[in-house]
């Protein structure tokens, strides 16, 4: 492993260089808004349970976690509304939240200088498998006329950027589950670049469908216990865990430099101190036995934030509730941290949203800077059967007071992709919007 350094010793960076948080906006299972989703992550509610949005009664999984009573008019013209995917509806959604979080006025004065980083890896199943049974039962004529344009993978991105009339850098990432993460790690670089002032970054994606639930479960990835109740389908860590609850959602963060941020009073929930990813080049599914491109993304992580293994105080874990990748992470951890690992407390929010893939990465930021901000470490819920090859301190069942100022957030994705964010809470954190 690289050599990483203490703060202690770390080298100042000019404000205009260092990465701050000022807004977050996020559309979870546990519903819309930063103070929802945080409340039902402190209360350990579960918010997996039977689809309702699609059939998944002749399937093995017929537990998923959908975002309750999201209505797309809210936060745009209905009739716009009609020509976006769900995964843009919850982009531009949280996009809006986050912006009026972080108090930012976006105007022909400063539009040019925000961009939008939205990460999704998929083309819109639902709205593919509706288009599909529309070409092959009614004919070529019944196609929705905007399905091509709507499913593609950037166009969460490119929609937020329309909605709230953005004009400068904007792109996507699709790294899977990877990518809400990376997306957060790349924005900041692109500010550090001058290449913008401000970044609206995260991830969003809507995948639930008959078409992704039957393809997961070829994969055997997710969960199909039949004997634990639909709130309990989604255990990381725990030794009945059988496999991830699909989720869907998005989450927002607004970026910026810290001069900026101070110069407009911003509220400041926490600084990117360090982002690392590396590839495990192993298989395309299953992670590498022994978590190797995991630990290498921690580590630079680390390495980039200039901390030592005993710095942090906190990892949000991605930790899915998969039999195999939950030992591949804590043995990461016990590489990286080594009898550190044993001291830091660990959990993965998971066990409640189930798994957003692409927005994942980014919501469980939002989690990991709101858990800074409030001194409380939200609970790995559903854990009753300890494993014996996941022996850390997994923070289980119930949330947990801690003082904390550095956290790290794990995301890894299909095809070996491995990212991680480390954050600082911010000195002024108590200027932060209150939730």
């Amino acid at each position: 492993m690289a050599q990483s350094y203490s703060s202690l010793t770390q080298t100042p960076q000019p404000d205009d260089q260092r990465i701050v948080v000022t807004g977050m906006g996020v559309v979870t299972p546990l519903g819309l808004g930063k103070e929802t989703f945080w409340a039902g992550l402190v209360a350990g509610r579960s918010a997996t349970g039977p689809a309702t949005q699609c059939n998944l009664s002749d399937l093995p999984c017929r537990v998923v976690a959908e975002v309750p009573d999201f209505a797309a008019h809210d936060f745009m013209d209905h009739r716009e509304a009609r020509k976006l995917s769900r995964a843009s509806q919850f982009a531009v959604a949280a996009a809006r939240m986050a912006v009026a979080d972080a108090h930012l006025t976006i105007d022909d004065s400063n539009r040019e200088a925000i961009g939008a980083l939205v990460a999704n890896s998929s083309t819109s199943p639902p709205e593919i498998e509706i288009s599909t049974q529309a070409f092959f039962e009614r004919g070529p004529s019944r196609i929705n006329p905007f399905h091509f344009a709507a499913s593609l993978p950037h166009m969460p991105a490119c929609q937020v950027a329309i909605q709230l009339g953005l004009l400068g850098h904007s792109t996507s990432i699709g790294t899977a589950c990877a990518a809400g993460a990376q997306a957060i790690g790349e924005a900041a670089e692109i500010i550090r670049r001058g290449d913008a002032d401000v970044m609206l970054a995260g991830g969003s994606e809507a995948t639930i469908c008959r078409l992704t639930i039957a393809s997961f479960v070829s994969l055997r990835a997710l969960t199909t216990s039949a004997e634990l109740p639909p709130a309990a389908a989604s255990r990381p860590f725990d030794a009945r865990r059988d496999g991830f609850v699909l989720g869907e959602g998005a989450g927002i963060l607004v970026l910026e430099r810290l001069s900026d941020a101070r110069r407009r009073g911003a509220p400041i929930y926490g600084e990117l101190l360090g982002y690392g990813a590396a590839g495990d080049a192993y298989h395309i599914t299953a992670p590498h036995p022994q978590g190797a491109g995991a630990a290498r993304a921690m580590q630079r992580a680390l390495t980039r934030a200039q901390l030592s293994p005993a710095d942090i105080d906190y990892i949000n874990a991605h930790a899915t509730s998969t039999p195999a990748g939950d030992i591949a992470e804590t043995i990461a951890i016990k590489q990286v941290f080594g009898e550190h690992a044993h001291r830091i407390p660990i959990s993965s929010i998971k066990s409640m949203i189930g798994h957003l893939t692409s927005a994942g990465g980014a919501v469980e930021a939002a989690a990991t800077l709101l858990a800074l901000q409030h001194h409380l470490l939200p609970p790995t819920i559903n854990y009753e059967y300890p494993d014996p090859a996941c022996d850390l301190d997994y923070v289980p069942n119930t949330a947990r007071p801690a003082p904390l100022t550095v956290a790290m957030t794990n995301s890894f994705g299909f095809g070996g992709i491995n990212s991680a964010l480390v954050f600082r809470r911010a000195p002024n954190v108590e200027d932060a919007a209150s939730v």
